[in-house]
């Protein structure tokens, strides 16, 4: 049990230390040598772990894609509309960013296209949030004539680039930044009546 538990550690510590290295250095300059040594583990045990980068990258985005996935599924109580879900899950995501390197790189090996086009993290996202438009949309909330795809293309579009700012300015991810981006963002996509009852700031 300790040898399993010990096994466990390692793969994290593996894991962060990818995406840490990931995130400063991009994916193809990195190495395998610099990974272990942040790590604090052998080369031996870094190759017992994971067999090539590749293999490491797409653990990191798997890891990544874990905690998106619980992101969502926390925003917008059991009553909350499909938009103020939305709003909420943008705010829970802009914090991960700022705390969380392996989502962080997570991103980044998706714009990357590291693991290829049918994988990565910006997928799985602009996934969920067009699923949550076509929600908002059966439950009355989208205005005459917006489409929830075209809704969803421009909210991941400014996920990704608010992503990419807030590596030379962390202020790009504050709350009121993403405040301020759903108070210009609601009035054009939602109903009057959405607009009422929708916040533009998580709870």
């Amino acid at each position: 049990m300790a040898q399993q538990e010990r096994a466990v550690r390692t793969r994290k510590a593996l894991i962060d230390a990818a995406a840490a290295v990931f995130a400063k250095e991009g994916y193809v300059p990195s190495s395998l040598a610099a990974i272990s040594k942040r790590a604090g583990v052998s080369n031996g045990a870094l190759h017992f772990h994971f067999a090539s980068k590749k293999a490491l990258a797409r653990a990191v985005e798997e890891a990544a894609t874990d905690v998106v996935h619980e992101l969502v599924r926390l925003s917008g109580g059991a009553s909350a509309s499909a938009v103020q879900a939305l709003v909420d899950a943008t705010h829970r995501l802009a914090v991960r960013l700022s705390d969380d390197i392996v989502v962080r790189a997570g991103f980044e090996l998706g714009a990357e296209r590291v693991l290829g086009a049918g994988a990565g993290l910006v997928r799985t996202w602009h996934g969920w949030v067009e699923e949550t438009l076509h929600r908002a949309e059966a439950e009355g909330h989208l205005a005459p004539g917006v489409s929830p795809g075209d809704v969803a293309a421009v909210v991941v579009a400014l996920t990704v680039g608010v992503e990419v700012l807030a590596g030379d300015d962390p202020q790009w991810l504050a709350e009121q930044r993403i405040a301020g981006v759903w108070e210009l963002l609601l009035p054009g996509f939602v109903t009057e009546n959405a607009l009422v009852h929708a916040r533009s700031r998580s709870e």
